[in-house]
């Protein structure tokens, strides 16, 4: 019994723990709360608060959980033990061996609307139900950009583009989240061909962020749902199939999560599927500061990416000081001046306020 009692106290620690860090990773008032006071103090404060959460709280909340979910097994396993079938001398006859099927990601981090940075750790969890497969071919697209748009737009890309981004990246999404012009409200795939052209490979309508302020699902507080602008890279630990928002309650299929750190903290911003009527709303900004696509689109650029552009990727520049990942297209070097590179995928993410109408009239 001293042995039950001492497990019993165990998992209640554990079960307290996993509480208290849901309750900081959904962002309650209280937390945020606590979040502003940190950042109304001094700055010796603020980045002493800092340090705290990614040397102490961050290391300390994955031992807990990791403890609190080998308590309750043991518990379990203890109150509940399986009952042992008797050995019976039984000739089986001999059975073909088959390579085990490789378990799906999970997610680490909840997305957040943007410019509302989550911490990197958290709790991995089985969020969302299977979906059925879509068909790999684009949706209908009831208005499609001219020719002669789409030339506009890959010429502006390219000047976008330094020489160590074009070429170290293989695939383009360049995203207008423009409320008006030509190119509004679009995502255009460029890829890079052989001699260094870029061929369009799609083109497809989304939503972004509302760019106005709105409460939090609780009601307690005002988020501004913006969709940031710059140069990202997608986070290669942080693709998945199939997610739900911890904050919104939000379905979130065909998840790919920019690799953007800010403040110390992974930034909550991906490319997903609209579920349900949000796929009626593209074209127009809809969303919390994600870029929606149409569930078939998402899907079809899901696996181009996944299949096709794995690889050795540049890192982008990083400010030791403000803990925070650049998003102007400067890239990591080493002491050598040499390209530093990582694991992940080799596309390159452009996002502008940019319709189109005013590079016309700057033609005149």
């Amino acid at each position: 019994m001293a042995g039950l009692r001492t497990l019993s106290v165990l998992y209640v620690l554990g079960v307290s723990a996993l509480g208290f860090g849901l309750a900081l990773q959904a962002e309650h008032p209280w937390a945020i709360g606590v979040k502003q006071v940190a950042e109304a103090a001094p700055p010796a404060i603020g980045a002493a608060a800092r340090a705290t959460d990614r040397h102490v709280i961050r290391p300390a909340w994955s031992w807990t959980a990791k403890t609190a979910s080998g308590v309750w097994h043991d518990i379990h396993d203890w109150l509940w033990p399986k009952p042992r079938a008797p050995k019976v001398a039984v000739a089986k006859p001999p059975v073909k061996k088959l390579p085990s099927p490789a378990s799906g990601p999970q997610p680490a981090s909840g997305p957040s609307p943007a410019l509302r940075p989550l911490a990197s750790a958290a709790p991995k969890l089985e969020l969302a139900t299977p979906e059925a497969d879509l068909p790999l071919e684009p949706a209908p697209d009831a208005a499609p950009p001219a020719p002669g748009e789409i030339a506009r737009v890959q010429t502006h890309l390219k000047e976008s583009l330094t020489t160590e981004l074009f070429s170290n990246f293989e695939l383009f999404l360049y995203i207008s989240k423009a409320d008006h012009g030509p190119w509004r409200q679009r995502m255009f795939v460029f890829a890079k061909e052989a001699g260094g052209t870029l061929n369009l490979k799609y083109s497809f309508p989304v939503s972004t962020g509302r760019e106005t302020p709105m409460p939090s699902p609780d009601g307690t507080a005002m988020w501004h749902t913006s969709t940031p602008t710059g140069y990202f890279q997608l986070d290669p630990e942080r693709v998945w199939r199939r997610y739900t928002s911890q904050q919104w309650g939000h379905k979130m299929p065909y998840a790919m999560f920019f690799s953007w750190e800010y403040d110390g903290r992974q930034t909550g911003v991906a490319i997903h599927a609209a579920d349900g009527d949000d796929a009626k709303l593209l074209g127009a900004r809809a969303s919390a500061g994600c870029v929606r696509l149409h569930p078939q689109n998402a899907h079809l650029l899901f696996k181009l990416v996944k299949q096709n552009y794995r690889g050795l990727a540049p890192l982008f520049a990083y400010d030791k000081r403000t803990e925070t990942m650049s998003k102007e297209g400067l890239l990591m070097h080493d002491k050598a001046g040499n390209l530093e590179f990582a694991q992940g995928y080799k596309v390159l993410v452009l996002i502008e306020n940019k319709g189109g109408d005013d590079l016309i009239a700057a033609l005149f």
